[in-house]
């Protein structure tokens, strides 16, 4: 008898076939139907734009497919297309004693989209698990990709399964190019910090380091800086894990662990290529880190990141992974910390209600920023509140934002942490020396109608007031 494993695969040669035959072309052999490229054919895809064009119809279409009857593959263009449709982020498939549940993450939270039986669950991750070039038979923590293509572009998708009590879990994150095409000043950053920010970028060498948690747009922020300082006559070369986006006219290599290739072997390979700009995905030990300060005090522009909680929270970092202060403060142009709120949707916003006390508080706190940010609508500026419609799935907020903190590190910054500063103190000297905090960026944000205090607090801790 043939084990289970065969007999999906039996299914899923049957449901590549059927699909085949919709099309009105002959089957193609299983390697070629499941290579690793799910395309949407554009009759099917006019068809879904019509019935998945926001969050509300995405749910409404999949809790009404017929799983007795539905096809694996087509189950796969409806969630993957409204998901990339309404603009999530990430599709979540998520095992439980009686059935699946689908979910979206949009701006950053995760909304419910459908529950799957649980039978034909083990027939989609068969399915998925063969697009992304993952094992069947492994009851071990995977990683795959597969591309998802439509009719005017594609969009990777980068799997991610772990074994769970009821199941095995998927997460699908979708990186969608026109995530990737924002510019620098696209980010959200003020035009002070962004002045700042461009002045580093056009130095010859050092290093910008950026920080931040999982999910904050740090990826996003490299890229834009490297477009910035793309030049047709300098070398761009980077080592990611894993490469999210590709960019034109940059040399892009790939972490690969099982071949030796990790984040210092590949930046200590890449600066022997004759490099201008170096990306570094993540500092993640002393030897990258090591390699890296070095390559920016020998006539390299080096962009990363590394784990902390703020951008003063680098240098103890660096300290960490045993980098002397003395090679620190030379190596370092600045630091940047980042963290994403939910911009308010300027469909339907409305102004808050009046709290002259509160409202006081919040102009006398903005009032004590540094002299260089700009007060011509905070003094005077309108707190707004989410309120919801068509146009942002009835959220009251349409994508997200950038709040950011820039610290910049000279020879006053370099003399202090010779003293052996810890965390807090290094991040009491950058405020002291005119930082602008993520948090005082979001007050400022919302001051200037663009998010909310909530939004604020919820991504950078309690406000002052």
């Amino acid at each position: 008898m043939p084990s289970r494993i065969e007999e999906n695969l039996m299914r899923l040669k049957q449901d590549a076939e059927d699909r085949a035959a919709r099309r009105g072309t002959p089957p193609a052999a299983p390697a070629a139907a499941l290579d690793g490229v799910f395309e949407i054919r554009p009759e099917r895809e006019a068809e879904l734009a019509s019935s998945v064009s926001s969050l509300i119809a995405a749910h409404e279409a999949l809790i009404s497919f017929d799983f007795a009857r539905g096809s694996l593959a087509s189950f796969i263009e409806l969630s993957f297309f409204a998901a990339s449709s309404i603009g999530a982020s990430d599709v979540h498939f998520e095992p439980e004693e009686e059935s699946v549940r689908l979910r979206f993450r949009l701006d950053g939270l995760l909304y419910d989209a459908a529950r799957i039986p649980s039978d034909f669950y083990r027939l989609l991750a068969s399915r998925v698990k063969i697009l992304g070039g993952m094992k069947l038979n492994a009851e071990r923590p995977q990683d795959g990709r597969f591309t998802l293509r439509f009719s005017r572009k594609s969009v990777e998708v980068r799997l991610s399964s772990a074994p769970a009590q009821h199941g095995e879990t998927f997460v699908a994150r979708l990186l969608d190019p026109s995530a990737i095409a924002i510019d620098l000043p696209g980010l959200g950053l003020r035009s002070d910090d962004l002045a700042m920010l461009r002045a580093e970028i056009a130095m010859p060498n050092g290093m910008i380091l950026n920080t931040g948690p999982t999910g904050s747009g740090k990826t996003t922020t490299l890229y834009a800086l490297l477009r910035e300082r793309s030049r047709t006559e300098e070398k761009v070369i980077t080592v990611e894990d894993p490469i999210e986006y590709t960019l034109p006219g940059i040399e892009q290599t790939q972490v690969n662990p099982e071949a030796g290739y990790s984040f210092a072997t590949g930046l200590r390979a890449i600066v022997r290529q004759d490099p201008d700009v170096i990306l570094i995905g993540e500092i993640r030990d002393g030897e990258t880190a090591a390699i890296a300060i070095q390559a920016a005090l020998t006539g390299h522009l080096v962009f990363s990141t590394v784990h902390a909680n703020d951008a003063p929270g680098a240098i103890p970092r660096l300290l960490d992974f045993e980098i002397k202060t003395s090679s620190i403060g030379p190596a370092l142009n600045c630091v940047m910390g980042q963290r994403l709120v939910r911009r308010l949707c300027d469909a339907c916003k409305r102004p808050a209600k009046a709290d002259p006390a509160a409202e006081d508080a919040i102009r006398a706190y903005a009032s004590t920023l540094p002299a260089r940010v700009d007060r011509a609508d905070i003094q005077g500026g309108q707190l707004y509140e989410a309120s919801g419609c068509d146009s942002c799935n009835h959220t009251g907020y349409r994508g997200r934002i950038g709040i950011f903190e820039i610290m910049r590190v000279d020879h006053d910054t370099g003399n202090f942490m010779e003293k052996g500063a810890g965390p807090t103190e290094m991040r009491d000297f950058a405020i002291a020396h005119g930082m602008v905090t993520m948090q005082q960026d979001g007050i400022v944000k919302a001051l200037r109608g663009i998010t909310t205090l909530d939004e604020v607090s919820s991504a950078t801790g309690p406000l002052p007031f």
